[in-house]
């Protein structure tokens, strides 16, 4: 994974969706991190070696190895009544 960080950056030269809620004439120290996305290959042969030694994971361990999901937890708890109610 890439990792760029630029100590006393001016708030001036950053882009102006960057700039909103900061100081004019000021500095900032920026960190910009590289996102890496595992294919369907690399990612099942890691679920594979997870199953085949498991070990204990921490939610963050978890997490970072799921991906973000794009859902709230109000969106997943909705989604989740709606299928319990089919059966109603």
């Amino acid at each position: 994974m890439n990792k760029i960080v630029r100590e006393h950056y001016p708030v001036d030269k950053l882009p102006e969706d960057l700039r909103q809620g900061l100081t004019a004439g000021q500095t900032v120290t920026i960190t910009v991190e590289e996102e890496t996305k595992l294919d369907r290959d690399a990612f099942d042969a890691l679920v594979a070696d997870i199953l085949a030694h498991p070990q204990p994971m921490t939610i963050q361990e978890i997490r970072a190895l799921v991906g973000p999901r794009n859902v709230t937890s109000e969106e997943a708890v909705a989604r989740i009544r709606a299928l319990r109610d089919e059966w109603d």
